[in-house]
């Protein structure tokens, strides 16, 4: 990413007169493309299968009206929000986004209602208290509120879980161009979202945050006035990561499965058909055909996998669905197909593909892309007449017979739905025998 560029405190104010005025926009719809943002990059780190109790604290001005902009759009993402303002402004502006979280049911809970202690309670909470232009020391109950936050700050090494902090712009509390001057420390948030341009002190202080630049309206104008440099932000996405990414607990990444039982008198009695059922939900390319012979693969018979074939003919699939919480492992012998019926697939791929395969010795030591486009241009330039182009004799089909299936489906606190089946002899007949394994 290039180099970002840094603004003041004053020259971030100024930005938002001229947006404001000058260039015509109003402060409710630079509020909902800030509140959008938070929300979206909390949905990137904090799934809502595992982190759904979200508290969201919002104060008085701006930085309160993107935290009640966020709550709404994570409630329609699936979360559950809760929502504590205790010093609501009257405008029509802020009034009406109360009134809209009130029409999804969306909780708000005073000060006194909130728990002491927020660690038990939520999984994320939102910090939309103060942001850049706020000055001077905190006041009732807002003085309140951040003391709790910065009671989490050393949880998470007593606790297996603790609430996520998740700061909007800048942590309530810390100055914006002198960073933390609380003495005895103040709020450190697991993630913080905000204007690319905001404080190079913040952004340095804050070291174990992810930090996320929301998308933000940033006309020709202005972005040379100030010599602004903004990330690109993938496709229709409203943030993105900047910075390092941090060192992750490898030890403490988990995800708790919510699915349906997957019992045994759930399942079909042969396994090629219970797979046929679980693959038409979700349509998996890995495998370019499969029925009651086995499934088939196909590759470039010089390849490293190949060559591991001919010495070993056994080996696995496996197929991964993770929006459904599913995985079946496959265990056979493998062998090569006919091949006419290598010939037949190979010329029923679009002729990229089939170009593709020429060009490509897979495994082997290629001394640079540029060699790759070269000799697959010469081969388009010279099947350009629409002729039939050869399967070379180094590619082909594989068909695996099995013998074992595993179909895993995730279920909460590790207790996996995990049912095998295997190939019995019985009565002179090779039969399935469904098994379920220990997760």
């Amino acid at each position: 990413m290039a180099e970002i560029s840094y603004l003041t405190q004053r020259e971030a104010a100024e930005i938002d007169e001229v947006l404001m005025g000058p260039l015509g926009f109003s402060v409710d719809q630079l509020m909902e493309l800030a509140g959008l943002s938070v929300a979206s990059a909390i949905a990137e780190v904090y799934k809502s299968n595992e982190y759904s109790r979200i508290l969201v604290i919002c104060g008085p001005g701006n930085n309160g009206g993107d935290g009640l902009v966020a709550a709404r759009h994570l409630y329609h993402f699936g979360y559950e929000p809760v929502v504590c303002y205790p010093k609501r402004t009257p405008k029509t502006l802020y009034t009406g986004l109360v009134t809209q979280l009130g029409a999804l049911s969306v909780p708000f809970l005073s000060v006194e209602e909130l728990p002491q202690d927020f660690s038990t309670d939520f999984d994320v909470i939102v910090d939309a208290i103060f942001g850049f232009s706020f000055q001077g020391k905190p006041r009732p109950p807002f003085d309140d509120l951040i003391h709790r936050l910065i009671s989490l700050n050393n949880l998470s090494s007593t606790a297996e879980k603790s609430p996520a902090i998740v700061s909007v712009d800048i942590p309530s509390g810390w100055h914006v161009e002198e960073g933390d001057l609380d003495s005895e420390g103040g709020i450190k948030p697991h993630m913080l979202v905000s204007v690319i341009d905001s404080s190079k002190i913040l952004r340095k202080e804050i070291y174990r945050a992810s930090s996320f630049s929301r998308r933000q309206i940033c006309p020709p104008p202005i972005a040379n006035k100030y010599g602004l440099h903004l990330p690109p932000y993938p496709g229709t996405s409203m943030c993105v990561r900047i910075g390092e990414h941090l060192a992750l607990d490898v030890s403490a990444m988990r995800q708790n499965y919510i699915s349906p039982e997957f019992l045994e008198d759930h399942v079909l009695a042969d396994p090629i058909e219970q797979f046929r059922k679980w693959f038409n939900v979700f349509k998996d390319g890995l495998a370019k055909g499969f029925d009651e012979n086995g499934f088939v693969l196909y590759t470039n018979y010089e390849s490293r996998k190949a060559r591991e074939l001919s010495a070993n003919p056994n080996a696995s699939l496996l197929f991964y669905w993770d929006p459904l919480n599913r995985q079946v492992r496959i265990e056979g012998t493998v062998e090569r197909v006919p091949k006419e019926e290598s010939e037949a697939y190979f010329h029923s791929r679009p002729r990229g593909s089939q170009i593709g395969a020429i060009v490509s010795r897979q495994s082997s030591v290629v001394a640079g892309r540029h060699l790759l486009h070269q000799a697959y241009t010469e081969l388009q330039d010279k099947y350009a007449d629409g002729s039939l182009i050869p399967k070379p004799e180094y590619w082909g089909g594989y068909r695996l017979t099995p013998t074992r299936f595993e179909f895993w489906q995730g279920q909460p606190s590790r207790l996996h739905d995990r049912l095998q089946y295997s190939l019995r002899e019985a009565e002179g007949k090779r039969v399935w025998q469904i098994e379920r394994l220990a997760p």
